[in-house]
């Protein structure tokens, strides 16, 4: 069974519930995170911390629980839930407002919900992505504004591909869920414009400064036909190769070992987290 908190009640998720006159559901004003256990630890909370509060900030939403307390709401889920690895999800709306539209008090959900691991598959052969014209609105914000995504999943099942990858006059964003990163010899290198700034993405950024130069930058279109590897990174995805772009193989249409590397790197991190 999978508990949740909502505004201080702990309960079975079964049984929390949003009223109607919630903005999340009236104007779809709402931010969440997202992040997994390792041994029946949040991985790196401190960052993700972070990166909620400074989502409530860009929404102008105040948060009703701070860090400790919010930590220790976390902690008493995972022993509810057995102890057991577990996925969190912060759900943090506009509240209920008198007029449909004015802010009063947020409504905050902390969710813990079944891990769903990449196929392996994927990572033997490595994705293919379409390319999207378009670039999220407040990109820094992980609001709960996906809509695009969905839209276009008829698109993307259509052209036997896993996701989009955004792009805007000639400039790549990131993927759906995503962050996005390309291979040039020993250059590792990612987009530093209009992207959530992933936690997979900083920590993965993090563990290949010994072996790689890291590049955070504009990243263009143009740049992918001769790169070696491109791959993507989330709480889910880990390290996941990308092999193909539209029509565009990348490198020689494998999953090459500098991608394997470093999903082995982040693999042996959250083994010993």
């Amino acid at each position: 069974m999978h508990y949740g908190y909502f505004n201080g009640t702990i309960a079975p998720t079964d049984q929390l519930a949003v009223g109607t006159t919630d903005l999340g559901l009236l104007r779809g004003y709402g931010l969440f995170d997202y992040f997994l256990t390792y041994n029946g630890r949040p991985f790196q909370w401190d960052w993700y911390w972070e990166r909620f509060q400074n989502s409530a900030q860009r929404m102008h939403l105040p948060l009703p629980l701070g860090k400790e307390e919010t930590y220790a709401v976390v902690m008493d889920l995972i022993e509810r839930g057995g102890g057991a690895d577990t996925a969190f999800r912060f759900v943090m709306t506009g509240g209920y407002s008198p007029d449909s539209i004015s802010i009063d008090r947020p409504n905050l959900l902390i969710l813990t919900e079944e891990i769903h691991p990449v196929p392996p598959v994927q990572y033997e052969k490595g994705i293919k992505v379409i390319l999207d014209d378009y670039v999220r609105d407040m990109a820094e914000v992980k609001s709960t504004d996906y809509k695009r995504v969905i839209l276009m999943a008829e698109a993307i099942r259509g052209a036997g591909a896993s996701d989009l990858l955004y792009q805007k006059r000639g400039e790549i964003s990131e993927l759906s869920r995503s962050n996005f990163f390309i291979i040039k010899g020993e250059r590792l290198i990612t987009p530093n414009r209009h992207i959530l700034h992933g936690i997979t993405r900083r920590t993965v950024m993090q563990l290949a400064q010994s072996d790689f130069r890291v590049e955070e930058r504009p990243v263009l279109l143009s740049e992918l036909y001769d790169v070696e590897e491109a791959f993507t990174t989330s709480s889910t995805k880990k390290v996941l190769p990308i092999t193909q772009i539209g029509e565009l193989t990348i490198g020689d249409g494998h999953v090459g070992p500098k991608s394997k590397f470093l999903l082995e790197r982040f693999n042996e991190l959250v083994k010993n987290w």
